[in-house]
């Protein structure tokens, strides 16, 4: 059982459905079911009138007013030329800006690299204290007493170094 008088066809060329809740096109005052209603659906004619948009600026996240029959890239193109407020050539952030501090260096890095002693901040070439003369409270470190404290770590007693040996070689005989 149908009720030809409740509802009403989609204007919609290809669909024509009946549909008891239809839909108006607030454009063109048309009626369309669910499926036709949004502006692309229906290909509506008068669309531009309802779909506005206003672009942003990409670099200053400014929306830029266009006018009707405007194209959009070429008004964000001009302003970025005209009006744009960054200016990408004269905003050059630095990148590299700690300067060492070693005595004669210019160098910069873009870490800080702070000496645990001094607390100085050095270029990765005289990171080291024994690169940059490191000058702590307690006593001055040299090249010569870092090279006996680590010669003596790593070399280990007459005694432990022959129990070592004698037991390597027992086990390779198995």
């Amino acid at each position: 059982m149908e009720f030809p008088d409740l509802g009403k066809h989609c204007s919609e060329k290809t669909c024509k459905q009946l549909d008891f809740l239809p839909l108006k096109c607030d454009v063109c005052q048309q009626d369309f079911c669910k499926d036709h209603y949004t502006y692309a659906a229906h290909k509506c004619p008068f669309a531009f009138k309802k779909d506005v948009q206003v672009p942003v600026c990409p670099l200053c996240n400014i929306p830029i007013p266009i006018k009707k029959g405007e194209i959009p890239d070429v008004v964000v193109g001009e302003h970025i030329d005209r009006d744009c407020k960054y200016h990408p050539g004269k905003n050059k952030e630095k990148v590299f800006t700690y300067r060492c501090s070693k005595e004669g260096c210019k160098k910069k890095e873009m870490l800080q690299v702070p000496c645990v002693q001094c607390h100085g901040n050095f270029c990765i070439q005289h990171r080291h204290p024994l690169d940059h003369s490191c000058k702590h409270d307690s006593r001055p470190t040299s090249k010569s007493g870092c090279s006996a404290t680590r010669a003596s770590e790593s070399k280990p007693s007459g005694a432990l170094n022959t129990l070592s040996s004698s037991w390597l070689a027992k086990r390779f005989r198995w």
